[in-house]
This record gives structure tokens, sequence and C-alpha cells, in this order.
């Protein structure tokens, strides 16, 4: 099949072009940011574009099967960046996949469209809820996908939980700079509450079956998350161990910290948006059933199982990693900001 995927410089977009590859399809990758040409070796149609970009995109998904659409801005960015990106950027991959009839699009959301719920696990079904101009912009990107489904084209939405895996820097890449360096790991209440996160791997793979999938039922959304997961404090602990490092969870009150990090993302000073903070001492995790059922999908990977994978994979870089400066996309560290001040009294 000839592939599309926006987003391909990224995180997601890396393991999708590795794993696609391998199985012989034919991949066109768009980012906005350069790439790594060590990293794609081989016969990629590598492109640095806007995915807001109207005309490159049309162009792009002419003689086009698949499109993964994984483009999307950053918590971090600012709120316009954010809406123009996700919102019209989703409208122009939709509308150009309608206009060259490619057969099927996946759109890539997130579980973060369920905001705060309060009962456990999540399905599909359950209440949109955007926290932030992220959450929001995916809800209506996810809105504009059943339009463009009752226009006729075939859109798949993907909800993945966190997912991490080699390569993930980001936001976990501050968590392992701190345990490498055996410091104490703030956890936002006492860490006993259920946190689900998501192999990279786990990912890829329903994204395929959902890309590959013969099913009359592909027209609607999956939720994808690990299937063995503990609470935050033990799979911590898990990773704690095979880092061999003096880390320990430091349990910190809820009451005392939500309301300094609100302050501190309004002042640019954490890089901890809403969305995490406010989950984060919450239990949070989503039904896979329906994935099980309709894409013969099952992750292999445990939370603690992603963890150590992904620290492993940072520990044979480290040395790379801190010589590279800190950004805004998953595959840099970001900057550390107050929690910088912090660290050095754990």
């Amino acid at each position: 099949m000839k592939i599309l995927i926006t987003g391909g410089a990224g995180f997601l977009g890396y393991h999708l072009a590795q794993f696609l590859k391998k199985k012989g399809h034919t991949l066109t990758l768009l980012d906005l940011h350069s790439f790594d040409k060590k990293e794609y070796p081989g016969n990629y149609n590598l492109v640095i574009g806007d995915v807001r970009d109207k005309r490159l995109v049309s162009s792009l998904a002419k003689h086009t099967d698949v499109i993964i659409h994984a483009a999307a801005a950053l918590p971090l960015e600012k709120p316009e960046e954010i809406r123009t990106t996700t919102v019209d950027g989703t409208r122009i991959v939709l509308q150009a996949a309608l206009k060259n009839k490619v057969k099927r699009v996946i759109y890539i959301s997130s579980t973060a469209v369920y905001g705060i719920p309060k009962v456990h696990p999540i399905y599909e079904t359950d209440t949109l809820v955007g926290v932030g101009p992220y959450g929001e912009s995916k809800i209506k990107a996810e809105q504009l996908c059943r339009q463009h489904i009752k226009k006729g084209l075939n859109v798949t939405i993907i909800r993945p939980k966190t997912f991490v895996g080699t390569g993930r820097l980001g936001v976990f890449e501050i968590l392992f700079d701190w345990v490498h360096d055996g410091k104490k790991i703030p956890a936002i209440g006492s860490g006993n509450n259920k946190y689900q996160l998501l192999e990279v791997d786990d990912l890829v793979a329903a994204i395929y079956s959902a890309v590959t999938s013969r099913s009359k039922k592909m027209n609607t959304e999956f939720n994808i998350g690990a299937g063995e997961y503990g609470t935050v404090k033990s799979d911590l602990e898990a990773l704690f161990a095979h880092a061999k490092s003096g880390s320990k969870i430091f349990p910190v009150p809820s009451l005392f910290v939500k309301t300094p990090l609100r302050i501190l993302e309004a002042l640019h000073l954490s890089p901890l948006y809403r969305w995490v903070y406010d989950t984060a001492d919450k239990d949070s995790f989503v039904s896979i059933e329906k994935a099980k059922k309709v894409l013969c999908w099952k992750p292999k990977y445990s939370n603690a199982q992603a963890l150590i994978r992904s620290y492993s994979w940072y520990l044979k870089h480290y040395k790379n990693i801190k010589s590279k400066r800190a950004g805004f996309t998953h595959t840099v560290g970001w900057k550390q900001g107050a929690l910088g001040i912090v660290k050095r009294f754990m």
C-alpha cells in the first residue's frame, strides 16, 4: 500500500515508519520539522511541510491508499498554534482524502478527550470533555472526522493513552533524568492511583491492525492502552529497581501543589500542563475491549515494561540526549523550568 504519515518526523511517526517499511509499504512522511535522514535509511519520500498547507496535502494525497494523520501541536505550544494545527490541519487532511478518494484515514486522537472522569474504566461512548486547548482541539478534530464519515470517507479514530518507548523523551526525559540522578520523585497525591500507559510498539501494532482490517466496523473510535498496569507508585518502583536508583516516591498533597503548578504553567515556568497535573493523582485507565475484539489486537507490554524499555534506551543514549538543546517535541528533552530548582532539594 501507499501510505502517507503526517507528523512523520515525530516520535510516533518514526516508529510507524520503521514498522511499515519492514512490511513492504511505500511511505511518504510529512512533517513541519526536519528529518534526521540517518534514522530513515532506504527509500522514503521525506517532505518538510505544514499539514495546514492545503495545496501540499492535496498533492500528497493523490494516489495514496491510506493516510495516518498523527500531526498535532503539543500541549506546550501556544493555544492558537494548537488549534490551527490540530483542527484546521485535520480538516485539510480529511478534505484532501475525500477529494482524492483515499481508502482510509487513521486519525490519532488522545484519551485527553475524556477530560478528568470520575468513573473507570473509560469507554469510547463516554462523554467528551476537553481540558485546555489541547483536549478541546482534539474533540473538534474528532467531530470533523465524524462529519467526513457521513460524506462517505472511511475514518478510524485512535485514542491512545500516554505512550512511551525507545526514543521517547519530552516530559519523560525529566522523570528519567531524576531517576538517573537518584532523586526523590514527587508524586501528586499518594501515588496509589491506577494510571494506565502504553508502549509505542503496541500502539503501532494497533494502528496497523486498523490499516489492514477488513471489518465493516472501522468508522468508529478505539481506546488503546496497556493491558497490565499497577499504581503510579508500584510502576515507578519497578523502574527504580531496574535502574538500581536511589529514587523513591515523594508524595505531595494535591491541595498544596496544583495551584502553584497552574501559576507556573501560566508564567511558562513549568513543562507540566493542566491535564497532566490534574489527572496525576486520580485513576486514569480506559477499556481496550473494543479494540481487542474488532481489531484483533492485544498489547504485549505492561506499564512497568514500557517504562523500563524507554529508560534503558535513555541510558544508552544519555550523552547524546544531554548534548541537545531542550525543545517542545517528544523526541527531545523539555526544559525543566522551576522543576530544575526543585530537583536540587530532592
